[in-house]
């Protein structure tokens, strides 16, 4: 394919090119909030149960 293509059809071009490129940050940006997401529930999740394992030990102190 060797003719020229269009002013019109190279505009095209760059409002695809736009878009796959705003639909690949848009990913990256989602994949990155769930893995800081995945991140904080981890942490949360473990200071929970070193609480509960802080509060076992104390009651079986108390007894």
């Amino acid at each position: 394919m060797t003719e020229s293509t269009s002013h019109v059809e190279q505009q095209v071009q760059a409002r695809i090119a736009a878009a796959r490129a705003r639909i690949q940050a848009a990913k990256e940006r989602r994949d990155s909030l769930a893995q800081a997401r995945r991140r904080g529930l981890a942490h949360r999740h473990a200071r929970k149960l070193r609480n509960l394992a802080e509060a076992e030990q104390r009651q079986a102190d108390g007894q």
